[in-house]
């Protein structure tokens, strides 16, 4: 049964698709069943770039810009899982740092997650080509059930 599930989110409306589903899934399981639901913001992008006329450099974030960023994350998640939490759902927030893919199937190994959650954002042809799946890599890499949630074209726009 499905007691803990992971969804990660990457702070956009195409990210959170998935969360009425699982908010959907997790109400209909019987009220015994104490489901756990563990939201997950990866911060990929370690470094910036600082553009002075035709010169560019990329520059890594100072930690306190790292812990910035991580307390963004923080805060998106604890208000993206306020629906769930209103229903009664346990919900636990962490903050990874790395490739998407690779941190979402650590994490998912970590809180030994029975489903994965997430989005997609119905990419194809050279637009998948050039950005990559990371829903993708997840399905083909990980050893967890994937649920994936094709999102809708309004909120793919915003």
């Amino acid at each position: 049964m499905y007691e803990r599930i992971l969804v990660p989110l990457d702070g956009s409306k195409v990210g959170e698709a998935a969360l009425p589903y699982v908010q959907e899934l997790v109400s209909k399981l019987s009220p015994e069943v104490k489901v756990e639901v563990t939201l997950l913001q990866v911060v990929s992008s370690l470094a910036h770039y600082v553009v002075a006329g035709e010169a560019s450099a990329r520059i890594p974030y100072t930690e306190k810009e790292i812990e910035q960023i991580k307390k963004k994350a923080i805060n998106y998640l604890k208000k993206a899982g306020e629906g769930l939490r209103s229903k009664g759902t346990m919900v636990k927030i962490k903050v990874g740092t790395g490739s998407a893919a690779e941190e979402i199937i650590k994490t998912a190994d970590e809180i030994d997650a029975d489903l994965i959650a997430m989005s997609t954002h119905g990419r194809s042809g050279f637009s998948r080509w050039a950005f990559g799946s990371v829903t993708d890599r997840v399905l083909r890499a990980g050893n967890k059930p994937v649920l994936m949630v094709r999102a809708l074209r309004e909120a793919a726009q915003t």
